[in-house]
C-alpha cells in the first residue's frame, strides 16, 4: 500500500489549485484561430474526398440506381451503393436481440429522410458533389409512420419485418408492491407526456479520414468520436476485422458535441468502406443540411405516468408507462436513451414502490443517438410536470409538495426503489439556501402584483437528481435476469489515466477521454499540479486518442458527465502513485521517512525540517538517469497509468435493480416568466438555478457548463424541435426552421452551490454538464402553466402553440379561391395564381408552350427537354438558391386541351433529396393589343427535404422562377413583358425539388 503524500501549492502556501478557476489552457489557441480540428489537419497524398446521396423518402423501397453517369465523370473513382457496402462489412450490432440488421447505407429500402444511399468518391469534394447529381435513383414510396404510438396500432406500416408490428422491445418492471399503494391511496393523479424530438448542434460537424492497408487487412481512422469506445468494438465487427486492426484516432480539438458525435460511427464504417474499395485514404466532412436532417437526435417519448398520493400530498407510488421512439434503426448504444435513467425514475424523492412498463419502436425518422441530459429531460419532464398536478389538484402550494417528497439529509448513500444508489446529498438545505438566496418571496410578490395588473405570469419549480458516470451495465436492464445469465455480466465505469515523467523531470498526462471544449487539460493540471507541489503550468496533458498506442478500455470517451468525478480522479490516483515511489526515492537521498516527505513549490522537502530539500525534477528523473540507484522497495517512476472502476457500479440483481451511475447530484431551480398577451412570447424575468455537483475543481468552468446546459435547455423549451410531416418528410432542416437561441434570447441564470462530496469518487467529485438540460425545460413549463392557468403544456413553449391554447385553434381559411389536387397527408402544400402579358397572338404562344427547344430555352437552368408524345414531357433542370442546388426530373403530360385557349398541366418533379407534383391550368386570351393574356392558378405539394424549406423562402422562391420563366418567354415571344409573374410547371417543380437537395 502506497502512503499518503501530502501537497503544498507553490504559490500560496497550503491552497490547493483545485478549486481555483484559473486561466483555462485551451483558449489561448482557441481564441486566436490556432485549434486544431480535424477538417484543419492535412491528409496523405492522394487522399480522396466523399460526398453522400441521400434519400429524399422517409419509406421506400429502391427499385433501381442507376449510377453509370457518374462514375464516368473525370475525377470519380467509385460509386458505392448498398451492394458495394454489403461486400466488404456485415450489419451494425443492433441495440438488442431480434432478427434485424442495420446497415449505414441503404439496402434494397429507405427507412427516413437523409438515409444514405450512395457514397461517391472523387479527387475532391465538389467534383464527387457534381456526380452525386448524374445518379439516378428510382423509388416506390411506401407508407410512412412517425408517431411512436401510430407505430405500435394495428396496420401501421411495418419498417422491420423482425420488429413485428415496430415493437423493438417490451419490458414491465415491478419494484415494491404499487398496485397495494394505488389500492390503498386517497388520491390518484396521472398525466400524459409527448416529449419531442431536439437535437444539439455543435458548431463542427461529423468528420472521418479513413485509410485501408490491404496487405495487413487494417484501417486507420481519424474521426472526431467522442466515445463511448465501446463501439470501438461495433466498428471493428462491421468492417470485418479484429479490434487490433482498428486503428482510432481523434484529432487534438472537437468543435462541440454534446452528445451526438458519438453518432459518428455508422460514417466511420461507410467511409472506411470507401477507402477500402478505392483503395485510397478518404476523407468526409458533414455539412450543417446533412448534419440537421441525419446526424443523431434525441429520443422522443410518449409517457404515461400516474401517481398514488396520500391526502397531504406525497408520493406514494408510481406507474410509469414510456414509449420511445428510436427512429429507424436501433443503432447502438440504444434504447440506452431509455434505460440511463431507469434508476432514478423516482428521482429526488423518497418513493417506495414504482411499477414500469418500456416499451422501444421504430419509426420512419432519423435513428437516435447520446444528446446532452441523455434521458433526463424525458424522465424529469414526465415526472415534474406530476408534481405540479398534483398541487393543484390538492391546492397545496407546488413547492410545498416537491419538500414533502424528497429523500431526508440522514438518509444517504440511499438507495431508490428501482436501484439507484444515491451517493451524498442535503436536498432540503439547497432548496432553503435556494429559496433564500434566489429571493423566492420577492418573485411571488411580483407575481401577485402581475396579475393584479391582468398580465400573465407564472413561478415554476422543479428539483432533479443529476446522475453521472454510467455504469456499462445499465443498458443490460432491457434483457431479462435469464438472458443477462447467458449473456454474461456487465458492469462498471472503467477510467484510464497515465502520468509520465521524462528525463528533465517534466510531468505528462494522458487521459482516455476527448473533449470538446469542456477544459480537460486546464482541470487536470491542476489536479496533478496539487499531488506534486507544482503549478498547472509545468503539467503538460494530452486528451488525443489513439486505440493503437494509448491505454484506454471499452468505457472511455467522454459522455456520462464523467470527467470530473471518474476520469480527473483516476489521474489523481496516478500521479499519487507516481509520488508515492517519489518520496521513497527522496527519503532515502534526505536521509528521512518517507511518511516525512512533503511536496512543495517545486521542491521535494522534509516537512520537519524544510531546508533539507531537493529539486522534483532531479527527483523525478532518476528512473531515466540512475535506475540502479533506486531503492528495492521505490519501483521505476517513468510512467504510471491506472484503471479505476468503482465497486458501487455492479450488474442488475436478478429483481431488475440498477445502480445505473455512480454519483448523483443535486439541482433545484425555479424560474419567474411573463407571457405577453399578444404575442405569446415568454419572457424570462427570473431563472434561479441551485447546484449540488460535490466538490467544485474549476467554479468558472462549472458555471459555464451550467450556463451552457441552461441555454440548451432554453432552446429545447422556447425554440427547438425535430419537425415531421405525416409522410416522414423532415421539416426543419435548415437553421431558418429550427431555431436556436441566440444571446439576445439567453438570459443570466442566477447559480448557486453548496457542496456534498461524493464518497464514491476520488476527488468527491461529481457531473454537472447535463443538469439543466433535465431540470430547465420542465421549470419553464411548470411556469408558462401556471401563467396561462393551464393544466397540460407540450414542447417547445413557440408562441403559435401558446396561441392555440389561450386563444383555441385557428379557424379554417373562407370558401372559396383555387380547387386543390388532391396531395398526401403531410405534404406541403403551395398555391397560387395570377396572370402575365405576352406579345404574340394566342396561337404563337401555344405553339411556344407546346414546342420542346422552346421550352428548354426559357425554363430556368433546363439542360434538355424530351417530348414522348404530343401531349408527354420529361425535362431535366438543374435549379437552386443559395447554398441549395440540384438536378432533377420532370415529366408533366397536358390534358384538358383547349386550343389555344386553355390546358391543364400535371406532373411530378424528383431530384436527389426531394420530390413534388403539381397541377395548373392556364388560360390564353388575346389582350386587345396584339399580345396575349395569360392567367393561371396551381397547386402543388411537396415532400423530402424540400419540405424543410421555411414556408415564406418557398413561396418567394416559386414566385422567383415564375418570374424568370416569362421573362425568358416574353423575350423569346418578341419582346413585352409579365405583369404579375407568370407560370411554368416545370420550372416551379424542378425549383421546389432544386431547394431540397443539390451541394450537401
Amino acid at each position: 500500500m502506497l502512503q499518503a503524500v501530502k501537497s503544498a501549492n507553490p504559490e500560496r502556501g497550503d491552497e490547493p489549485w483545485v478549486g481555483r478557476s484559473i486561466e483555462r489552457v485551451e483558449d489561448a489557441a482557441l481564441l486566436s484561430g490556432r485549434g486544431r480540428f480535424i477538417d484543419d489537419l492535412g491528409v496523405a497524398p492522394g487522399t480522396l474526398h466523399a460526398t453522400i446521396l441521400r434519400s429524399p423518402h422517409a419509406h421506400a423501397d429502391i427499385l433501381s440506381i442507376d449510377a453509370e453517369a457518374a462514375r464516368r465523370l473525370p475525377g470519380v473513382a467509385a460509386v458505392l451503393t448498398g451492394s458495394d457496402v454489403k461486400a466488404v462489412t456485415t450489419s451494425l450490432v443492433v441495440g438488442v436481440k431480434a432478427p434485424v440488421e442495420c446497415w449505414p447505407i441503404a439496402m434494397d429500402r429507405v427507412r427516413y429522410v437523409g438515409e444514405p444511399v450512395a457514397v461517391v468518391v472523387g479527387t475532391d469534394r465538389a467534383r464527387a458533389e457534381d456526380a452525386a447529381e448524374l445518379i439516378n435513383v428510382e423509388y416506390r414510396p411506401r407508407n410512412a409512420v412517425v408517431d411512436p404510438l401510430g407505430a405500435i396500432t394495428p396496420g401501421a406500416p411495418v419498417l422491420h419485418d423482425g420488429f413485428p408490428g415496430n415493437l423493438a422491445s417490451d419490458r414491465a418492471f415491478r419494484y415494491g408492491d404499487p398496485e397495494t399503494a394505488f389500492a390503498d391511496a386517497p388520491h390518484r393523479f396521472s398525466i400524459d407526456i409527448r416529449y419531442p424530438r431536439n437535437s444539439c448542434t455543435p458548431i463542427e460537424t461529423y468528420g472521418v479520414v479513413a485509410s485501408h492497408d490491404a496487405g495487413e487487412d487494417a484501417y486507420e481512422v481519424l474521426a472526431n468520436f467522442q466515445g463511448p469506445f465501446s463501439i470501438h468494438t461495433v466498428i471493428a465487427r462491421a468492417l470485418k476485422v479484429p479490434g487490433n486492426r482498428l486503428r482510432l484516432r481523434t484529432p487534438p480539438d472537437s468543435g462541440g458535441s454534446f452528445g451526438v458525435k458519438q453518432g459518428v460511427f455508422p460514417y466511420i464504417v461507410l467511409i472506411a468502406a470507401a477507402a477500402r474499395v478505392t483503395g485510397k485514404p478518404v476523407k468526409w466532412i458533414e455539412d450543417r443540411l446533412e448534419h440537421l436532417t441525419a446526424s443523431v437526435s434525441a429520443t422522443n417519448r410518449a409517457t404515461t405516468l400516474s401517481a398514488a398520493v396520500s391526502a397531504d400530498g406525497r408520493i406514494l407510488a408510481l406507474d410509469w408507462d414510456q414509449v420511445e421512439d428510436c427512429g429507424a434503426h436501433l443503432r447502438a448504444p440504444e434504447p440506452a436513451t431509455l434505460y440511463r435513467m431507469h434508476g432514478n425514475l423516482t428521482g429526488a424523492y423518497d418513493i417506495g414502490h414504482v411499477k414500469v412498463r418500456n416499451r422501444v419502436v421504430v419509426t420512419n425518422k432519423t435513428p437516435t443517438g447520446l444528446n446532452r441530459g441523455f434521458g433526463g429531460p424525458q424522465v424529469y419532464f414526465a415526472l415534474e410536470r406530476l408534481l405540479q398536478r398534483i398541487a393543484l389538484g390538492l391546492g397545496l402550494d407546488p413547492l410545498d409538495v416537491i419538500k414533502r417528497n424528497l429523500i431526508g439529509a440522514g438518509a444517504f448513500p440511499f438507495r431508490t426503489a428501482t436501484g439507484a444508489v444515491l451517493d451524498s446529498g442535503n436536498y432540503q438545505e439547497a432548496v432553503a439556501r435556494a429559496v433564500e438566496q434566489g429571493r423566492l418571496a420577492e418573485l411571488k410578490a411580483k407575481r401577485d402584483a402581475a396579475r393584479a395588473q391582468g398580465r400573465l405570469y407564472g413561478i415554476g419549480f422543479t428539483a432533479v437528481v443529476e446522475p453521472s458516470v454510467s455504469n456499462m451495465g445499465y443498458i443490460t436492464t432491457v434483457l431479462t435476469a435469464a438472458e443477462r445469465r447467458r449473456a454474461g455480466p456487465k458492469n462498471g465505469a472503467q477510467a484510464t489515466a497515465t502520468v509520465g515523467l521524462d528525463p528533465v523531470g517534466s510531468v505528462t498526462v494522458h487521459v482516455a477521454s476527448v473533449p470538446q471544449g469542456q477544459g480537460h487539460r486546464t482541470v487536470l493540471s491542476q489536479v496533478v499540479a496539487d499531488v506534486f507541489g507544482l503549478q498547472p503550468r509545468d503539467i503538460r496533458v494530452n486528451t488525443e486518442i489513439d486505440t493503437a498506442k494509448d491505454a484506454w478500455s471499452i468505457a472511455s470517451g467522454n459522455y456520462a458527465s464523467r470527467f470530473a468525478a471518474a476520469v480527473a480522479g483516476t489521474a489523481k490516483l496516478a500521479a499519487e502513485r507516481v509520488a508515492g515511489r517519489l518520496a521513497r526515492i527522496a527519503a532515502s537521498q534526505l536521509n528521512v521517512d518517507a511518511g516525512d516527505i512533503v511536496f512543495a513549490k517545486g521542491f521535494v522537502a522534509s516537512k520537519h525540517n524544510p531546508e533539507n530539500r531537493i529539486a522534483f525534477s532531479r527527483v523525478a528523473a532518476l528512473s531515466h538517469w540512475s535506475p540502479g540507484s533506486l531503492p528495492d522497495d521505490a519501483g521505476q517512476t517513468i510512467r504510471e497509468t491506472v484503471f479505476w472502476t468503482p465497486p458501487e457500479l455492479t450488474p442488475p440483481d436478478d429483481e431488475d435493480r440498477i445502480n445505473s451511475s455512480l454519483c448523483h447530484g443535486f439541482i433545484f431551480d425555479f424560474c419567474g416568466v411573463e407571457i405577453d398577451p399578444v404575442t405569446l412570447e415568454t419572457r424570462i424575468d427570473r431563472y434561479v438555478t441551485m447546484h449540488d455537483c460535490g466538490t467544485i475543481l474549476h467554479p468558472g468552468m462549472v458555471n459555464g457548463q451550467i450556463r451552457g446546459g441552461f441555454t440548451q435547455a432554453l432552446g429545447a423549451a422556447l425554440f427547438e424541435e425535430y419537425a415531421y410531416a405525416e409522410d416522414g418528410s423532415f421539416l426543419t432542416g435548415t437553421l431558418a426552421d429550427y431555431l436556436l437561441p441566440t444571446t439576445t434570447e439567453v438570459p443570466e441564470p442566477e447559480i448557486f452551490h453548496m457542496e456534498t462530496p461524493s464518497p464514491f469518487t476520488p476527488l468527491g467529485a461529481k457531473g454537472v454538464g447535463e443538469g439543466n438540460c433535465m431540470s430547465t425545460p420542465v421549470c419553464l413549463a411548470n411556469a408558462v402553466a401556471d401563467a396561462l392557468g393551464v393544466a397540460d403544456i407540450t414542447l417547445p413553449l413557440v408562441p403559435a402553440r401558446l396561441a392555440e391554447i389561450v386563444r383555441g385553434a385557428e379557424p379554417p381559411p373562407p370558401a372559396g379561391g383555387t380547387t386543390a389536387a388532391p396531395v398526401r397527408k403531410g405534404d406541403r402544400r403551395l398555391s397560387g395564381e395570377g396572370q402575365a402579358t405576352v406579345k404574340g397572338a394566342p396561337e404563337q404562344v401555344w405553339a411556344m408552350l407546346l414546342d420542346p427547344a422552346t421550352l428548354q430555352s426559357v425554363i430556368p437552368g433546363c439542360q434538355s427537354v424530351d417530348k414522348i408524345t404530343d401531349t408527354h414531357f420529361r425535362a431535366d433542370v438543374t435549379l437552386g438558391i443559395g447554398p441549395v442546388t440540384g438536378r432533377y426530373r420532370a415529366d408533366v403530360e397536358l390534358f384538358d386541351l383547349d386550343p389555344p385557349r386553355a390546358v391543364t398541366l400535371r406532373g411530378g418533379a424528383t431530384g436527389a433529396l426531394g420530390f413534388g407534383s403539381a397541377e395548373g391550368r392556364i388560360t390564353l386570351t388575346p389582350d386587345g393589343n396584339g399580345g396575349t393574356k395569360l392567367s393561371y392558378s396551381y397547386d402543388a405539394a411537396i415532400g423530402g427535404k424540400v419540405a424543410s424549406i421555411g414556408g415564406r423562402l418557398l413561396d418567394g422562391a416559386t414566385r422567383v422562377i415564375i418570374g424568370q420563366f416569362f421573362t425568358a418567354l416574353a423575350r423569346k415571344a418578341g419582346g413585352g413583358g409579365a405583369a404579375g409573374g407568370g407560370f411554368s410547371l416545370f420550372a416551379l417543380l424542378a425549383k421546389l425539388a432544386g431547394l431540397f437537395g443539390g451541394r450537401r
